[in-house]
């Protein structure tokens, strides 16, 4: 750099030398680095990597895994160059994601987070069964890399184990209760009838391939399964944490620190997430109580508890009624959403079940999103199994969550963004996202989707659930809670049935950090629409803001304040 820059200014002086016109200035220098050309060069090293490692499952190779730590080491540090205030908005939004996104990748690759790949609904065997139950084949081409993906998987499953492995000799390993939950996910595969297994989804109705798939089930696939569980059963689970805390493992508190960053997207503390868990669950407890006593329940509020999670009134006698009722709640929403948006996505919403494969460890309900690229529809995935344990209480916050106009709203208007970044249309931050799905729980009560005190206690026992989230997670990952203890104060909280609240304390014992992220996000974007209420009095417009909100797809919060103080800005300054 320093010889290109003397190299011009030598010739500009020789030229002004010679000349006989009249002098000119020097321009002024041209910065050689700046947004573009980082945010260009990091999605490039993206491809270029994925190609250069290129296998039909996650490459796990260990040059693989230095090529990226050090490659966005550099990127980060000439994206550090760059002061943000000097920006145009756009791209103050794309320097603080980028940053946050290059930081959090450094950080896991340094971590080697790979090393323990489980979580409780599965990990990567659950990314297996996501992998593989949507394809579909339709010509002899992509049967052969469908078979090539069938063929391989063996192979990646014995990387896994050696990661492992390696993971263990380090003091990195997930606890035996994940163990234990990913084999009976196993188990649920192997005691399946092969005809009935999701890899044979890709083939349905076509007789020859289908034959083909079960020979390379029958002698690939199955075994390699049935290898996987008799490592983990006999090897693995023996060395496994008895704690479920990340605590637990070697360096995993400051692990759990830099995971509550990222996911709150704010400089943060276990401890004060604690705290402001502690304060919601009181306030949330006395809202609570209010309906009980509205309903005349005579009995103390464990008993309500205890009267909601029995009572056959409130469950759904088979897997059609509960998605009937799914359907028609979110069709009822759909009906209601431009009063509240200026702005709806293109893409439609449909609702289904939950995979039988992953059931049993899986929540209540999960938004799968679309795609335009894939003619695929949003899907809201509403969970069938064990029917004794999904209320129709909860249903209606759990619809509009996960479906409208929760994540599909908001995914699928973030997919239609245009001239940004591709990495801004890649990028899932928990805060946004889950916290934007559970302000869309609360916009349900204006909306008057809550049609009963009980629908209204479970819209509550899903803020509370949320709220239990900002004590159980750092209680169990970083003050040395037992999942006992997470479970108690749990159920003693909400109405979620017994099968979900340890399901649920189970997906966060595999999944540090990502619970919290759900209230922060969601108290942070209640008090950005009350600022702006406040600003703006008779000005206010809930669609223009709920606008503004989703307008840029998924961002930090502090980034979303800051859009939201310019909005109230440019709005006052308007006649």
């Amino acid at each position: 750099m320093q010889k290109i820059a003397i190299s011009i200014v030598f010739c500009c002086l020789f030229w002004l030398s010679c000349s006989t016109t009249q002098p000119i200035s020097l321009p002024t220098a041209i910065p050689v680095d700046n947004i573009g050309n980082i945010i260009q060069d990091y999605e490039a090293l993206g491809q270029q990597i994925n190609e250069e490692f290129a296998a039909p499952w996650p490459n796990l190779s260990e040059e693989k895994f230095k090529k990226e730590l050090a490659e966005y080491t550099k990127i980060l540090a000439r994206l550090e160059q760059i002061e943000d205030s000097q920006l145009a908005d756009a791209d103050k939004i794309n320097h603080n994601l980028l940053s946050l996104v290059l930081k959090d990748k450094i950080y896991r690759l340094g971590f080697e987070s790979h090393l323990f790949p489980l979580n409780s609904e599965g990990g990567f065997l659950a990314g297996v069964v996501y992998g593989l139950q949507n394809q579909r084949v339709s010509n002899d081409e992509g049967f052969e890399k469908f078979k090539n993906k069938l063929t391989t998987l063996p192979a990646y499953f014995q990387t896994r184990m050696y990661q492992m492995q390696v993971g263990q000799t380090k003091g990195k390993s997930s606890p035996k209760l994940v163990v234990e939950n990913c084999i009976k996910l196993i188990d649920g595969v192997l005691n399946t009838p092969k005809e009935e297994l999701f890899f044979l989804n890709a083939v349905k109705g076509q007789p020859e391939r289908t034959t083909a798939v079960l020979e390379i089930l029958d002698a690939k696939i199955l075994p390699a399964y049935r290898e996987f569980r008799a490592f983990l059963a006999y090897e693995y689970l023996a060395k496994a944490p008895e704690k479920v805390g990340i605590a637990g493992i070697t360096d995993g508190k400051t692990y759990y620190e830099q995971r509550v960053k990222f996911f709150t997207t704010f400089d943060i503390s276990p401890k004060e997430v604690f705290d402001i868990g502690q304060a919601e669950v009181k306030r949330i407890r006395t809202e609570m109580q209010l309906i009980i006593e509205e309903l005349g329940f005579e009995g103390s509020f464990a008993d309500f508890l205890v009267f909601l999670r029995t009572d056959p009134q409130f469950y759904p006698k088979t897997p059609k009624a509960l998605l009937q009722q799914a359907a028609w709640i979110t069709i009822e929403m759909q009906g209601k959403l431009p009063q509240y948006f200026g702005k709806l996505p293109r893409l439609p919403l449909t609702v289904t079940p939950v995979p039988a494969a992953l059931a049993p460890n899986y929540t209540g309900g999960r938004y799968s999103p679309g795609s335009y690229a894939r003619k695929k529809a949003g899907e809201y995935w509403v969970n069938t199994y064990k029917l004794e344990s999904r209320p129709y209480y909860v249903l209606p916050a759990l619809s509009l969550h996960e479906g409208v106009p929760g994540h599909h709203l908001q995914m699928m208007l973030a997919a239609e963004m245009e001239n940004i970044p591709k990495f801004r249309q890649r990028t899932y931050l928990s805060a946004f996202g889950e916290g934007w799905g559970l302000y869309s729980e609360y916009l349900g009560k204006e909306a008057g989707m809550y049609k009963t005190p009980y629908e209204d206690f479970g819209r509550l026992t899903y803020e509370m659930w949320r709220a239990c989230r900002l004590v159980v997670d750092p209680g169990m990952h970083y003050m040395d809670w037992t999942r006992e203890k997470a479970v108690q104060f749990m159920s003693e909280n909400t109405a979620l049935s017994l099968h979900e609240v340890n399901t649920e304390i189970d997906r966060y014992i595999g999944w540090p950090a990502q619970a919290v992220s759900y209230k922060i996000g969601e108290l942070k974007i209640r008090e950005l629409r009350k600022l702006a209420e406040v600003e703006l009095g008779s000005k206010f417009d809930l669609a223009a803001f709920h606008d503004k909100i989703l307008e840029n797809g998924s961002v930090p919060l502090s980034t979303l304040e800051a859009i939201i103080q310019q909005y109230i800005i440019v709005e006052k300054a308007k006649n």
